[in-house]
């Protein structure tokens, strides 16, 4: 009896053993599936991915949804015919944003943070039949963005904060025209709040604009202009993402800096082209900008304001360039730059000089080189150092309050700092006398 009851008890250990073997194996594969899936959901949403290319129906499709993107790539592909751009964070479309591609049939741009279009921002989209807009943060919107896209017919512009106001009469003259029965059907005004809720379709033009407000009846209606070949794009340009976000525009015969730069670039390379100057605020979009190269451009104005905005800029070359100094301001917004590059200018050694000089003694951190007088004559070969310090010591004492009376040394004036110390001049009495140390 009791070798029986030895058994039962064996048997009952191993079924409860079998039991917690199984129920382990049932939680470990089930923790096995949620990982994946929260491992592919993060994958899919995860930015920096690619964008999925693929043909239907022998047409292609780029698929970029949920990229959190904030441009348009350089590196997709021109014969797109259909583009997915939704759940992104994209605010603003610039102009000839989507000039390279001709034969594009539908764009999706839906649920963006695009507040501002600009009035060629669809340049070249000759062929585009379907726009989405809606769930953006349009205000405003001119009839003129529409012009460049004769064949279409499918637009949704609803769950947009619409400014009901003269700004937007042409395009609600535009879409109440019985032929655009297919556009912007469901959007509606939000501000101001006696026309809350009315849809763009069915308000009164007079409702927008006053007597006071109302412009010429034949500025309203504007022919269609001519077409104009776009400037030149940044998405010509080759972009590289690793190391770092790269744009490399060099050799590509550029007269001015291009638009539409992607305004995560960290590294820009617009050297050996034909930059001749730069105007205020050439890089207000690029604000993550780490290192500019302006190499060989003939460059020979800046512009004080023309750096506005570049407050992450470490690297900054201008060598090989056509300048002879810098109005004052230029700098002034480079608050981390590191390193300056200035060889090769013919830097004139005059007034003007004074306040790239004192503007480097001032930001001690900036490493820079090439600052050597190349006119005029008298002066060529000098530091530019050295000439600001000699200009000085020829004026009376009482003409200098503003400036120290010991300047800090540049590394490449050793040869003036040794004839300071042989030489020293003294005025006792009257007479001068000449000390060699």
């Amino acid at each position: 009896m009791q070798v029986v009851t030895v058994m039962i008890l064996l048997l009952l250990c191993k079924v409860s053993d079998f039991k917690k073997t199984r129920n382990r194996s049932l939680r470990n594969n089930e923790r096995d599936r949620t990982l994946r899936k929260s491992s592919s959901t993060v994958k899919r949403n995860a930015p920096g991915l690619p964008c999925d290319t693929y043909t239907y129906l022998h047409e292609k499709y780029l698929d970029c949804q949920e990229r959190k993107l904030i441009f348009v790539s350089a590196d997709w592909p021109d014969d797109l015919k259909h583009m997915l751009l939704a759940r992104n964070r994209i605010r603003k479309l610039k102009n000839n944003m989507f000039a390279r591609y001709k034969v594009l049939k539908s764009l999706d741009l839906q649920q963006n943070d695009i507040s501002k279009i600009e009035s060629q921002a669809f340049f070249g989209l000759h062929k585009l039949t379907t726009l989405l807009l809606q769930h953006n943060q349009l205000k405003s919107l001119s009839e003129e963005v529409f012009i460049y896209m004769p064949m279409l017919n499918y637009l949704r512009l609803y769950d947009n904060p619409w400014h009901c106001n003269c700004e937007l009469e042409t395009l609600v003259t535009m879409l109440q025209i019985p032929a655009n029965r297919n556009l912007g059907n469901y959007a509606k005004c939000v501000h101001p709040i006696e026309l809350k809720n009315q849809k763009l379709k069915q308000i009164k033009a007079d409702q927008l604009c006053g007597e006071e407000e109302r412009q010429d009846p034949q500025s309203i209606r504007k022919e269609k202009p001519e077409a104009m070949k776009p400037e030149f794009d940044s998405s010509l340009c080759h972009m590289y993402v690793f190391p770092v976000p790269t744009l490399n525009c060099k050799r590509k015969d550029l007269k001015k800096v291009p638009g539409n730069i992607p305004p995560d670039i960290i590294k820009l390379d617009l050297s050996n082209n034909k930059i001749r100057q730069l105007r205020a605020k050439e890089f207000e979009d690029v604000s993550e900008l780490k290192i500019l190269n302006l190499n060989s451009n003939g460059l020979a104005y800046i512009d004080p304001a023309a750096f506005s905005g570049l407050s992450n800029l470490e690297e900054l070359d201008l060598s090989n360039n056509s300048l002879q100094n810098f109005d004052y301001g230029v700098l002034e917004d480079l608050y981390f730059l590191k390193i300056l590059w200035l060889r090769e200018n013919p830097w004139r050694c005059d007034y003007n000089i004074h306040y790239l000089f004192y503007w480097l003694k001032h930001h001690y951190n900036v490493h820079y080189n090439g600052l050597e007088c190349k006119m005029p004559e008298e002066y060529k070969g000098w530091s530019v150092g050295k000439y600001v310090r000699s200009y000085y010591e020829e004026c009376p004492k009482d003409k200098l309050p503003i400036y120290p009376e010991n300047f800090d040394l540049d590394k490449d004036d050793e040869e003036w700092e040794r004839h300071k110390e042989s030489v020293q001049t003294v005025k006792k009495h009257g007479v001068i006398v000449t000390v060699i140390g």
